[in-house]
């Protein structure tokens, strides 16, 4: 998709990434406003998305960047249990993969 709307219509779960900041010397975005007017997930676009979809976000979040403080801390957000368990999860993973289950 070349629209953030069209890609939000009928999803199922929505992952949100960090803009980073400290790579953005030289970008082509003119600001952190212009880039949330174009690209940031807020209530009006999670509108776009099935009535039960869930937001994801790996954080750390910029809060009015990538991602409205009302989605962030909504209903269809599990984006703080997903930071409590992604190390756990992560660590299971390389367990597994390293060969070191039983």
């Amino acid at each position: 998709f070349t629209n953030i709307d069209e890609g939000l219509k009928d999803v199922d779960v929505i992952i949100m990434l960090r803009l980073q900041n400290e790579r953005m010397s030289g970008a082509l975005l003119p600001s952190a406003g212009e880039y949330f007017k174009s690209y940031g997930l807020t209530p009006e676009r999670l509108s776009l998305a099935k009535p039960d979809a869930i937001v994801m976000h790996p954080g750390p979040m910029n809060r009015g960047v990538e991602i409205d403080s009302a989605v962030a801390d909504g209903a269809q957000s599990v984006i703080l249990p997903q930071v409590t368990f992604g190390i756990a999860v992560r660590m299971a993973v390389m367990s597994i993969l390293a060969g070191s289950h039983t």
